[in-house]
């Protein structure tokens, strides 16, 4: 007994160590050759704009893609901002949803061309493509249902950062585009991957291939948009849209926090993990819940049917 119990706690904790690696991990490490600090240094060096965070005591938070001046593109230092603000989410214990946007009623037009032509060489290129493939996948494996809000264009990386969040909502005349063909490139950023995922092979051949401007209907035949915005012109748009992004998101957040993080972490091994190491995941984290408070309130109050 005191053995099968002892081996019931070793199995338990390198599930509990395996689950943290999968979650606040990347997919490249020194074993592949990549050197985070190095990259890291490297991208600090082209600065301009900012990645803002807001949580809120609700469990919302939002992050804004701040760089207007070059619609909102990436720049060096905001590709590490990014990574920090990830880090920042993936420590937040109360959190349930995360908006991200673009300021100024534009979502993001991917990389700086700044920084891309001074990293122009195929090694540093591939050493800023592992950093953000990391930064992308953590941002999609947060315990937190996230929405891409697209307002105006989401252009190359980023919309490629677009298919990192769960759902995506377009306004009224936005557009996603993966134009890394007119570049000369493919997705860098993990974006070809997901969009499989997202759309299947052939329509993600198409948009890669046609480097097809995706409307707010195109977007929601093809399945890579979930939703469409209301029109918001007039005073008060941006506050509008994020009100909007907020109502829509709430129908699939409402409730105690680690019941929708747990939600979002057996749909995510679910889509990431081989049947059978998904269903042990999904058992696992079904034992964190059972029998935790808000069970134990919901058995009180028989709210099952409601």
């Amino acid at each position: 007994m005191v053995l099968c119990a002892a081996r019931s706690s070793l199995c338990c904790g390198v599930w509990i160590r395996q689950l943290q690696r999968r979650a606040h991990g990347g997919v490249y490490s020194s074993v592949h050759g990549f050197s985070h600090d190095e990259v890291r240094q490297k991208l600090e060096a082209f600065p301009g704009g900012s990645i803002d965070l807001l949580k809120q005591d609700s469990g919302l938070a939002v992050m804004t893609i701040n760089n207007p001046s070059r619609m909102n593109a990436f720049s060096g230092s905001m590709m590490v901002d990014l990574e920090e603000k990830v880090t920042q989410l993936e420590n937040w214990t109360n959190g349930k949803s995360l908006i991200v946007r673009g300021a100024a009623e534009t979502f993001c037009s991917g990389s700086d061309l700044n920084a891309v032509r001074a990293i122009s060489n195929p090694q540093d290129g591939m050493k800023m493509c592992m950093f953000m493939q990391n930064t992308l996948t953590r941002l999609l494996r947060l315990p937190l249902v996230s929405v891409a809000v697209v307002e105006g264009k989401a252009l190359g990386g980023g919309a490629e950062l677009t298919t990192a969040c769960d759902f995506r909502l377009m306004a009224p005349g936005s557009v996603i585009q993966f134009v890394h063909k007119h570049m000369g490139l493919v997705p860098g950023w993990g974006g070809a991957a997901r969009l499989v995922h997202l759309v299947g092979s052939q329509n993600a051949l198409k948009l890669l291939g046609g480097a097809v401007k995706v409307d707010s209907e195109l977007g929601l035949h093809m399945g890579l948009a979930d939703g469409v915005l209301e029109d918001h012109q007039g005073a008060g748009g941006a506050d509008t849209v994020l009100q909007q992004a907020e109502d829509w998101l709430s129908r699939y957040t409402r409730g105690p926090a680690p019941v929708i993080q747990a939600v979002k972490k057996v749909v995510l091994s679910g889509r990431e993990l081989p049947l059978s190491e998904a269903l042990r995941t999904e058992k696992n984290v079904f034992g964190t819940v059972w029998g935790a408070a808000a069970n134990l309130e919901a058995l009180a109050s028989k709210s099952k049917h409601r």
